[in-house]
Formats: structure tokens, sequence, C-alpha cells
């Protein structure tokens, strides 16, 4: 049984049972939420830029950005975009050129070449791109699962993208990059 507008008001007397009503009240409009409430609902994803394009990662598949390392281990046998081992306040992480693993040419390094290191239980890496541009917020009202073309190949690991007047942000899925085959096959 729903409180009504009218039989709140006659629990003014009643502290207790008012509150319980409108927790109640609260409650119920929260478990059926309109499709307004969800057209509103906010996406937020750190925006970067590869080969002169920007793009979206979810904020919750990036665990950090850092500057590109000052000093590599190579791995020897290794993909010629994997860039080679970086010590991360005593961790190992791998650093990839992501614009070479997709066969687009090297990443140039320049002082806004950033990493964005990837949150993923299992595949520690760190992605090397061109900038970093910081977070960016939208609405899922603003979200097309339609992919626009990129000039980097790599349509297959694009989640869609959010449309924002004539712009349009391709997000990438960090999981499903890492966990592509060719991807863990960083041996040459």
């Amino acid at each position: 049984m729903t409180a009504s507008p009218t039989s709140i008001r006659t629990l003014l007397d009643k502290p207790y049972e008012m509150l319980v009503a409108l927790d109640k009240r609260g409650r119920e409009v929260n478990a059926e939420p309109g499709e307004q409430a969800d057209a509103d609902r906010e996406w937020v994803g750190v925006a970067w830029r590869m080969a002169g394009e920007a793009y979206l990662v979810a904020r919750e598949e990036t665990r950090e950005v850092l500057p590109y390392p000052s000093q590599l281990t190579r791995v020897p046998g290794a993909q010629a975009w994997v860039k080679g081992l970086a010590n991360v306040r005593g961790t190992l992480l791998p650093i990839i050129d992501l614009r070479a693993f997709l066969g687009s040419g090297a990443t140039p390094l320049t002082r806004n070449t950033r990493v964005l290191v990837v949150n993923h239980r299992d595949v520690p890496a760190g992605l090397m791109v061109d900038e970093v541009l910081g977070f960016r917020r939208f609405t899922d009202g603003e979200f097309s699962a339609d992919s626009p073309p990129t000039i980097v190949r790599c349509e297959r690991f694009v989640a869609g993208a959010f449309r924002r007047g004539t712009e349009a942000w391709p997000v990438l899925s960090l999981r499903q990059l890492v966990e592509n085959q060719g991807f863990l096959d960083a041996a040459a």
C-alpha cells in the first residue's frame, strides 16, 4: 500500500510513522526509475588522442595515467609493439605501443605522450598514446552503438560512441583489447 501525499499529512503528529512512510515511498520511486532518469544517467570516461583522433575509455577500465617512463627494459623476443617493461612503484608493467599493435605505425614520442594503465585483474598493461585529454562526461542518451570510422584500424575494439553535436567520441573497450588473442601473443 503506497502512502499518498494526503496520508503523509495526516502523520504530522506521528514523526516515526511519517519517516517510515517517506522511506517506503522513496524506495518505491527508486525501484522503478523512469525512462527520463535512464537517459540522464552520467557516463564518465578518459579522453585521449591517437593519430589525431579523439577516443574514450571507460573510467573503470583505466587504473591511472602515467607519463611515458624515462627507463624501459627491452624484452627479447617480443613483438615490435611491446616497447619494454617499466618499473612502476616496484611493479613491472609492460608498455605497449597501441598504435603499432593496431598496425597503424609507431606512436611518436613527445612531451605529451602518456601511458594509460589498464585496470584488468589478469593482464597488466600500459598503453602508449599520443596524449590524454582528461575526463569527459556524457549522458546515456548521447551513446550510440554505431561506431564511427577511424583512421587507426581499431573498429573491432570499439564499443560504440558518444555523440555530441557534430563530434563523435569512439569508446575503446580496454577489456576486449587486452583479452584479444593477438594482444596476448606478445612473443615475436
